[in-house]
């Protein structure tokens, strides 16, 4: 059985948004989609609900109306859906392994108004080893005003001294998918000495540029034989990683990152400029967990 795209639901437009992302997604990889609520949380803002019973009436009727919507928009999509118990970010979280991605809705991590939904988020990316996509409402709203025309760029970032194949390989499948251009973006930290006073000599920077993305160049060398419609942008900026990505996405489909995983005593982490881009991208950002 094919696995499916799962997205979680609790009301709020932000999920809703997420699911309308999750649909087409869907289509795109010819996968079910999987609905899934989870029972136990605060209700949506504004909107209170009173006891086991009445909770449970209201998540069936959540569940039935998104599948009704999104089975009309897309008539031949696959959709089921599941009601599960426990705390947001933990069910979740359990139902991210049985799934080939999680879809969340994100109000945008760094404001007040979205902390509770972006720690359900946070707590999910920094348990899942499978992809998971923070979808904006924002993003979602643009997007249904565009209708079902062409794709933005996909864009992905990389870094080259601690490369991994499974961000790039889960970009270009998506961009594949999409039918759309690929930016493989890797920011370089600035020279040594550069704004101390001394001399700013720019062939330094250019062979320093020229350096990396020839070894960009060698890390996607396979994926661009895998993949050989995807029109690839290999992108060398300075500056701080996380600003560059966000300026880069601003406007894309889908923004990539890695997550590293790792095992400590302080549980599973989210590494600063993954964290950086979840709260501040307006686009859906994928993170894509690696070794």
């Amino acid at each position: 059985m094919n696995q499916s795209i799962a997205v979680g639901l609790d009301g709020s437009a932000e999920s809703a948004a997420a699911a309308h992302w999750a649909a087409r997604e869907a289509i795109l990889r010819e996968r079910p989609l999987l609905l899934v609520h989870c029972e136990e949380g605060p209700s949506p803002v504004g909107f209170r609900v009173g006891g086991t019973d009445a909770r449970e009436r209201w998540a069936e009727a959540l569940l039935a109306d998104a599948s009704d919507a999104l089975r009309g928009a897309h008539p031949h999509l696959r959709v089921s859906t599941m009601a599960v118990d426990g705390p947001p970010g933990v069910a979740l979280t359990e139902v991210a392994p049985t799934s080939e991605m999680l879809v969340l809705g994100s109000r945008g991590l760094g404001t007040v108004s979205g902390h509770v939904l972006g720690s359900v988020g946070l707590a999910v990316v920094r348990g899942s080893e499978r992809p998971v996509v923070l979808v904006r409402g924002t993003q979602e709203a643009e997007r249904e005003a565009r209708g079902h025309g062409a794709y933005g760029p996909v864009v992905v970032g990389i870094d080259t001294d601690r490369p991994s194949d499974a961000p790039l390989a889960f970009a270009f499948e998506e961009a594949a998918h999409r039918a759309c251009p690929l930016c493989v973006l890797h920011s370089a930290a600035a020279p040594p000495l550069y704004g101390s006073g001394m001399a700013y000599e720019p062939a330094v920077t250019d062979q320093l540029t020229r350096q990396v993305e020839a070894k960009l160049s060698d890390l996607i060398a396979p994926w661009r034989q895998r993949w050989p419609a995807v029109r690839v942008d290999v992108r060398v900026t300075t500056g701080r990683a996380a600003g560059q990505i966000l300026e880069s996405g601003a406007g894309a489909d889908l923004v990539v990152v890695g997550r590293r995983i790792r095992r400590s005593s302080v549980g599973p982490h989210v590494g600063p400029v993954t964290h950086n881009v979840l709260h501040h991208a307006s686009s859906p950002v994928a993170v894509v967990a690696h070794r």
